[in-house]
């Protein structure tokens, strides 16, 4: 009942407002700061059921049974709905502004998910001990528990990929958390095999549904077949999430039994921008089983009580050059779906004449497969399974994510490369420069069709300065940017002047913003300001809304837009 009162009312705003505009289709945004944080935190008194994905089932729905479904659906994708005034994702239990909202030291960025909760691999023999084994998943593993650190899940690589994916794991979670997710805390640590001490009657149960014990053979068969440096097993320390486990979340609908979840996951613009990162680093196992929903009480150690859930995404070991038994399938990662109907309708026509951008694939680095810049493609990108919120990714939810990658420098990619911690140097350098030349092209493509300028502020002195990340990132050839400006007065907006734009540094343009003496109200329409900012690569416009609340309190920025295009109509 609430939500159709609260639904009634917003309706009736809208036409309130549309009949209010008149002949114009811009919005006029509310004199009110925009929401910064969304209440999906609040306390609920039971956590939700947990939900169970089986490993064959979502394959099999999201290759197959889910495409034949949709196939008639006439449902195009809309809007992101968790999007606010100033066309950013409020923080939330699925997302927090972290590199995208403030400046991030490589330091920062590789702190990271795990701050000062890491490992000791000097601590004294037999004091690790191992509590449980690890169910499912593709690779063994265990959990330790280890005095005054708390429990960490423990990997190897396979043998046949040695250090690959300890360190991918390692590298893309912090990619994933400095770029505002919530991920595992993945460490490579070198450790001796005498640390452990393993509790009697464990137990795992594989993919299958078989169950086989966890003893001392099995602990010994999956550190053999870990990467080693000497005597030391490389492994990654994943640290265990806190809170009640209830399984993964699904990339489309919403949870029925938890009150805070109301927006349908496959229209959250910070789920449907994932698909950019997931390009960069070429995880392509996107699937929902790779995801972890946990219920958080106030307090961590009660088994019942309120709390709420947050979501992570989890298992990012694929990344960075997956090599399979297959070496066809192995090239089509990151190209095409494990079973893509696109592409075999195209070879059933033409015979398989038509040239693939995976054929031309080679390994340039053993360590990683056949990840690489070349051919790299981010709009064509695709993941192993279609992804339901992947797929209704907008322009504007590119350019979002964009302005997000566009934050991580070449030093930031280095660092966070570093802590893979591979032997050969060549391989630091390899993934380094993969890295940044497939940021670049993501940035080329998304920064340059919708407007890049962000980090808006008013100036002391009565200006409106913003970051031009295109510039700063050099996704456009510096020749082509000229910036131009105009400001609209009043409401309904009538005809604009032009006001100087200049560029005050290398990527920050200005532009005046005189106020008026008025004593109407604050939210006066005769307050109301507009101001379209034009960086002459992009053909829209950073349109900026503004209310003039006088000379004293100088300018207050209310909503921002990024059109396709400069029209007002």
């Amino acid at each position: 009942m609430v939500c159709k009162k609260r639904y009634e009312a917003t309706l009736a705003a809208l036409v309130a407002s549309s009949l209010a505009l008149g002949c114009s289709s811009l919005p006029r945004f509310p004199l009110r700061a925009p929401l910064m944080r969304d209440d999906d935190q609040r306390p609920v008194p039971n956590a939700p059921r947990e939900y169970v994905s089986p490993f064959l089932w979502d394959g099999a729905n999201q290759l197959f049974f889910r495409p034949i479904s949709r196939f008639f659906a006439v449902d195009p994708a809309g809007p992101a709905v968790d999007v606010n005034a100033l066309d950013e994702v409020p923080d939330s239990s699925w997302f927090e502004n972290r590199i995208g909202a403030h400046p991030m030291t490589p330091a920062e960025i590789v702190n990271g998910p795990c701050g000062d909760r890491t490992l000791d691999p000097n601590d004294a023999d037999g004091t690790w001990v191992i509590d449980r084994g690890k169910d499912g998943g593709a690779n063994p593993g265990f959990r330790v528990n280890v005095p005054g650190k708390g429990k960490f899940l423990l990997k190897p690589d396979t043998e046949d990929e040695p250090e690959r994916e300890t360190g991918a794991t390692s590298i893309a979670a912090r990619i994933y958390h400095a770029a505002g997710f919530y991920s595992p805390c993945d460490s490579v640590i070198y450790v001796r095999r005498s640390l452990f001490t393993l509790t009697p009657g464990l137990t795992v149960t594989n993919n299958s549904g078989t169950t086989k014990p966890f003893d001392e053979k099995a602990l010994d068969q999956a550190l053999k077949q870990a990467s080693h440096r000497g005597a030391l097993i490389r492994l990654v320390a994943s640290r265990w999430v806190l809170g009640q486990v209830l399984g993964p979340y699904q990339y489309s609908g919403k949870r029925d039994d938890d009150p805070n979840d109301v927006i349908l996951h496959q229209d959250r613009r910070e789920l449907r921008g994932a698909r950019l990162l997931a390009a960069w680093t070429n995880h392509f196992d996107t699937r929902e089983a790779n995801t972890l929903d946990v219920f958080l009480r106030k307090d961590l150690d009660a088994k019942t009580g309120p709390g709420f859930v947050r979501h992570y995404i989890i298992d990012l070991g694929d990344c960075f050059g997956s090599v399979w038994d297959s070496v066809s399938v192995s090239r089509r990662l990151g190209f095409a779906y494990y079973f893509d109907f696109g592409y075999l309708g195209e070879d059933f026509v033409t015979l398989g004449a038509v040239h693939r951008p995976w054929e031309d694939a080679r390994r340039d680095a053993g360590t990683f497969g056949y990840f690489s810049s070349r051919n790299f493609d981010p709009e064509a990108w695709k993941g192993g399974y279609p992804n339901p919120a992947f797929l209704r990714m907008t322009e504007a939810d590119g350019a979002w994510m964009a302005r997000i990658i566009a934050r991580f420098t070449d030093a930031d990619v280095a660092a966070m490369v570093r802590v893979g911690d591979y032997t050969k140097p060549e391989d630091t350098r390899y993934l380094t420069l993969a890295l940044i030349e497939r940021r670049d092209a993501i940035l080329r493509r998304y920064l340059t069709r919708l407007s890049p300028l962000t980090d808006l502020r008013v100036t002391a002195g009565g200006g409106l300065c913003a970051t031009d990340l295109a510039r700063r990132t050099h996704a456009a050839n510096l020749d082509l940017f000229h910036y131009g400006a105009r400001m609209f007065r009043g409401w309904p907006m009538r005809e604009g002047k032009t006001i100087p734009a200049v560029v005050r540094s290398d990527d920050e343009v200005c532009v005046p913003l005189p106020s008026i003496e008025s004593t109407a109200p604050d939210d006066d329409a005769s307050r109301y300001v507009v101001v379209d900012l034009d960086n002459g690569v992009v053909p829209g416009v950073l349109r900026v809304h503004l209310y003039d609340l006088g000379p004293w309190r100088g300018m207050r920025v209310v909503g921002i837009e990024r059109p396709k295009n400069a029209d007002l109509r």
